[in-house]
């Protein structure tokens, strides 16, 4: 014989108040996380292009077969398999950027001028990236490794790039 009321269970409306507080936490947590996420990829980037700029420039510029110009990594990087056997492996799988880039269009651009001097570029996402290149207001040869701010937007949102030139 029961001599009390026993309730067992949660009421609606209690579980609707934990639903809501773990949306919210979940909401707080995944904005926090998203400039986390710009700024990983934007770390890749800059190993990739420390990486790529090494084999690119190694002893002098690449100029494509094409002549001087502004190349995605994709157009170069067939050329340069059949020239440089040496450098066929590092070039099977081609990076891409970590957020805009496919097979065909890595979004890792080169620029190669008749002269000798060339830049190796990608576009960043992180807005508070600190620009280390203060003059120049787009990717350009023979100006120095670093951040700069161009004067519109690349592929990522932002007009900040990273360059590596000779």
């Amino acid at each position: 014989m029961r001599t009390g009321s026993f309730r067992s269970g949660f009421s609606l409306l209690e579980l609707l108040v934990v639903v809501a507080i773990v949306g919210i936490l979940a909401t707080l947590v995944i904005v926090s996380l998203s400039g986390v996420v710009g700024k990983a990829r934007d770390t890749k980037r800059l190993h990739t292009m420390s990486q790529m700029g090494r084999m690119l420039m190694s002893s002098e510029c690449y100029l494509p077969d094409a002549g001087a110009g502004d190349y995605d990594l994709a157009e170069v990087a067939a050329e340069l398999r059949t020239k440089y056997p040496q450098f066929a492996s590092a070039l099977t799988n081609l990076p891409k950027d970590p957020k805009t880039g496919t097979d065909a269009a890595t979004n890792y651009r080169y620029t190669a001028t008749a002269d000798g001097h060339c830049v190796l570029y990608a576009n960043f996402e992180n807005t508070r990236e600190t620009v280390t290149l203060p003059g120049l207001t787009a990717p350009t040869p023979n100006a120095g490794t670093g951040v700069l701010q161009a004067s519109s937007n690349g592929p990522n949102g932002t007009p900040l790039y990273y360059q590596v030139s000779k």
